[in-house]
């Protein structure tokens, strides 16, 4: 049995998202189930709006009637579990009306629909730096070689020069799609 986490999405009532999530954390602050509990996420943008030509920035949403939560679970018998007291408090918190799931059924976000919410950030460590000879280790262009252009960890993004069919081209790459070339 190995214990880990995984983010977990809950549908609420539409314009009661940041509700849910403050009664959430409170409840777990209440009953001391940091261990259970981990995160609550209400994701949102800031989008500049022009109204009676004044343009202010806003707040906004990006999946209204959603909250997502980051529960610590269990693997029992190949499938991943949350505690059922974690469930019970979710599940009964106002506001909500159940998780996201065939029949309501909880079923985890995997690691990549995390990152893509923008709830879990990953971190790449990179061996190379701007200038530096490098491979591409993966994808379309493969074992291409190519200079180092620009590097945006931000973005988790490099800008190689490489040449190609005689000219040399910037492609853009994930930063763990690149490898230092070593002599």
């Amino acid at each position: 049995m190995s214990e880990s986490s995984k983010w977990y999405v809950i549908h609420t009532y539409s314009g009661y998202e940041n509700k849910v999530a403050t009664n959430i954390e409170k409840i777990v602050e209440n009953r001391k189930m940091q261990d259970q509990i981990l995160e609550v996420a209400v994701p949102t943008e800031t989008v500049t709006e022009i109204k009676d030509d004044k343009k202010r920035e806003v707040e906004r949403k990006i999946y209204p009637g959603y909250v997502l939560v980051k529960l610590a679970v269990k693997e029992i018998k190949n499938e991943l579990t949350m505690s059922d007291e974690a469930w019970y408090v979710i599940r009964n918190t106002r506001g909500v009306t159940g998780f996201v799931g065939p029949e309501s059924k909880p079923i985890p976000l995997t690691d990549s629909e995390a990152i893509a919410l923008g709830v879990e950030i990953r971190s790449v460590e990179v061996n190379y730096d701007v200038g530096d000879f490098v491979r591409i280790a993966y994808g379309t262009m493969e074992g291409s070689l190519g200079v180092v252009e620009e590097i945006d960890k931000n973005e988790n993004v490099v800008t190689v020069k490489i040449t190609m069919l005689s000219r040399e081209v910037q492609v853009k790459l994930e930063l763990d799609q690149v490898e230092l070339v070593v002599d």
